[in-house]
């Protein structure tokens, strides 16, 4: 029997919402097993088990008839000791309270609408067990360094009910908000995978037991807890993200916001909220894969790769590049693996590798493959959005950005993907929204320098040397190393007839020459600044200081 994606278990009496799944399922090129037949006789029939043992997730759909169904508990049992158990509610109900505690989605208004969100946050939660190699908890896993795809899985983070400091009873149902609508702003991103709030309500009114047990139950590395309280004429809300295993405390932080206006700054709050945490985890599980010598999963190589990125030199850039394809290597059928490999040799070439045809249909090749592997993941749309633009396929580029934002709006990175192409494009009114669109959903990302490089670029094109010069200055600030940025800086203060300071600029790059080349900077130039007018002028300032640079 081939092994089966996903096993679906089912009341009979709810035949006809199984297919519903099933049919969508399949509709995703996913390989269901699923039994329209009468279930009859004293024990599992030996094929049904079988499927169950072997299907890499099982799809349990809790109503009020399956919940008391012996054949779907039993089922839900084995899965669950398995640790193949992806549950749903397709109705109100009371689940078994064994199930209490398991993540389950809630999908009883859903009528088959395949852009439905929840739908597609849940068809995500399926695709990861799914991706596995093998059923986790199964006595056909192997070792950790004998598995050939291991790419790992973003880290889980379980949000705790937010916790009313005040006292007052009006401030209940906002605490009680906050959490979901923390839950909901953190799903629209890709760096977490967030439990469902159902899986933490019985923690709404009594206080966490054993968080490390807790944390191994419901199956997440972090534990968001949160409180609110008045604080004058403010609304002050604190957040601490602490580790499950150790119960260290990682992140903290306090936000607030004036009570007169709550109304109209809650959905800024949520947002601000998830954006630094987002950021955050993102930022601590680099640290932890830097920190991991051997048995890297893909993911992790990804995460490696992308803290290389955080300082834009030729070692980094290179040191970036043999990480994410050490994740392709491990990983050869991860499309997210793909994008970034992509978006790191692309990044690499765009940063003055001379023109070749040959290296550029290598990047393409990333492109399409992750385009052909994931094509409604927004982490891997804003990857290759990005990449694109870098082999000047912005257009292209652009199309990508957008599709990730349509998918997943409340993810930066798709809106970094897309000012590039903007900027490349000679959009810059567009470009400048989009970065500051990402500045406002990850305020803490590790990019933030980076993002602020372009944003300052576009004003620059714009005509605003002013605006440019101060978001430049602000992207040194947070990365003083930042090459590039001195660069465009130091064009920048030309315009603005600061030529003293801009010579300065131009003489500090000269510690880089072992990297780049001054012909190498003059082609970056060209790339950045590309169907402008402002080209001739900056590659000029470029020439006027070579003795400089050299």
């Amino acid at each position: 029997m081939m092994q089966p994606d996903i096993f679906l278990s089912y009341n009979r009496e709810d035949a006809g919402v199984a297919k519903r799944f099933a049919e969508a399922f399949a509709a995703e090129g996913l390989n269901v097993w699923w039994d329209t037949a009468l279930r009859s006789g004293e024990a599992y029939d030996e094929v049904t088990e079988a499927a169950l043992r072997a299907a890499k997730a099982v799809v349990v759909l809790w109503s009020p008839r399956s919940v008391v169904s012996r054949w779907v508990r039993a089922e839900a049992t084995i899965a669950d000791r398995c640790k193949t158990l992806v549950p749903v509610m397709i109705e109100a109900c009371e689940r078994p309270i064994m199930f209490e505690l398991t993540q389950t989605a809630e999908l009883s208004h859903w009528t088959g609408d395949i852009s439905d969100k929840s739908w597609l946050i849940f068809l995500g939660d399926v695709r990861r067990y799914v991706q596995r190699e093998v059923a986790p908890g199964s006595a056909a896993a192997a070792p950790a360094a004998a598995r050939p795809d291991q790419r790992g899985a973003a880290p889980s983070v379980a949000v705790m009910p937010f916790a009313n400091r005040s006292g007052l009873a009006e401030d209940e149902s906002f605490a009680f908000g906050m959490s979901e609508d923390v839950i909901d702003a953190l799903s629209q991103g890709v760096n977490l995978r967030v439990v469902a709030s159902s899986a933490t309500a019985q923690f709404r009114s009594a206080p966490v037991p054993d968080l490390k047990a807790m944390g191994r139950h419901l199956g997440v590395r972090y534990v968001l807890e949160g409180n609110l309280r008045r604080a004058g004429a403010l609304l002050r809300v604190t957040a601490q993200l602490v580790e499950a295993a150790t119960g260290e405390i990682v992140w903290t932080r306090k936000f607030e916001r004036p009570l007169a206006e709550l109304a109209e700054l809650q959905e800024e709050l949520v947002v601000e909220v998830a954006g630094c945490l987002d950021a955050s985890v993102y930022r601590i599980e680099m640290e932890r894969a830097l920190r991991k010598p051997a048995d890297l999963t893909a993911w992790e190589c990804l995460a490696r790769s992308m803290a290389a990125n955080r300082q834009i030199t030729a070692d980094n850039m290179v040191l970036a590049l043999n990480e994410a394809s050490r994740a392709v290597e491990i990983a050869p059928d991860y499309g997210l693996a793909h994008a970034v490999l992509a978006l790191t040799d692309g990044g690499l070439y765009f940063l003055g590798l001379p023109d070749n045809a040959e290296h550029v249909a290598r990047i393409q090749g990333h492109i399409d493959r992750a385009h052909e592997l994931d094509p409604e993941n927004p982490a891997v749309l804003g990857n290759i959005s990005a990449a694109s633009s870098y082999i000047a396929r912005p257009k292209r580029g652009l199309a990508f950005g957008e599709k990730a934002i349509r998918l997943r709006p409340g993810y930066g990175f798709a809106h970094y993907g897309a000012g590039i192409s903007c900027v490349l494009l000679d959009r810059n009114a567009e470009a400048i929204a989009h970065h500051a669109e990402y500045l406002r959903l990850e305020p803490e990302s590790h990019l933030q320098f980076v993002n602020l490089g372009w944003k300052g670029i576009a004003h620059a094109r714009n005509g605003d040397f002013e605006a440019a010069r101060t978001v430049l200055e602000h992207s040194l600030v947070l990365a003083p190393r930042y090459v590039a940025g001195k660069m465009f800086l130091a064009g920048v203060l030309c315009e603005l007839g600061r030529r003293e300071e801009a010579a300065a600029l131009y003489a500090a790059l000269r510690e880089y020459n072992a990297n780049f080349s001054f012909e190498q900077r003059l082609q970056e130039i060209e790339r950045i600044f590309s169907n402008n007018p402002l080209r001739e002028r900056m590659l000029a300032h470029m020439v006027d200081h070579r003795s400089l640079m050299v």
